[in-house]
């Protein structure tokens, strides 16, 4: 599995090749990270003050630059997208929404070898992974676990934290699941090689 160096600096090529403002604005916050689009939905929150869940295009465009995006996006390609999800012309936008449309999506075949390594780590079928099912995750390929700067124990607690649940109750929900590898999914062009690194990681 690619390294985060190695996938940001795919995002970042990705971000400067793609004329679509969605696409430059998910790459921007993959960029950052496999949790940049969760973090530019805790962004959104801080500019949504009555709680509505919803911005208008200031707010919209505000969050964005607070976000850290203006040199990615000019202001016109801010308008264009929050025009493009504000489907009804009400004049607001309903972040959540929007945040779901720029979560990369997966193809079929990779959205079922992600399914089935959940189904295997949830074995009580509620839809739920507790840090104790991570004991089936393989880090014997993690970097820091290779060098000896982890032990097994440390690398599952940061695979853990990566999943960035906002409460940190240390359960995994099959949509922050899903979540987490769609973006690792975004910087694989190959099926193949994304379907050995599940299977690698998950022993399926």
């Amino acid at each position: 599995m690619a390294s985060e160096a190695e996938q940001k600096l795919v995002y970042k090529k990705k971000m400067e090749e793609t004329k679509d403002p969605l696409e430059k604005l998910r790459y921007a916050c993959l960029h950052r990270g496999v949790n940049g689009i969760k973090s530019l939905g805790r962004t959104f929150k801080i500019f949504d003050d009555d709680g509505s869940k919803s911005l208008n295009l200031e707010e919209f465009i505000e969050g964005l630059n607070d976000y850290g995006v203006g040199k990615t996006l000019t202001k016109e390609q801010m308008t264009d997208l929050f025009i493009r999800f504000d489907k009804d012309g009400s004049g607001t936008l309903c972040f959540d929404e929007f945040l779901v449309h720029l979560q990369p999506p997966m193809n079929k075949s990779r959205l079922s070898i992600v399914e089935k390594a959940f189904m295997k780590m949830d074995k009580t079928g509620d839809g739920i992974i507790t840090i104790d099912d991570l004991g089936a995750y393989n880090v014997k390929n993690h970097p820091k676990f290779m060098s000896g700067e982890m032990t097994k124990e440390q690398v599952l607690k940061v695979f853990l934290d990566s999943f960035d649940s906002d409460n940190k109750d240390g359960k995994i929900t099959k949509d922050e699941f899903l979540d987490y590898y769609a973006n690792i999914s975004a910087s694989i062009d190959q099926d193949a090689y994304f379907d050995l690194m599940i299977r690698n990681a998950w022993k399926l």
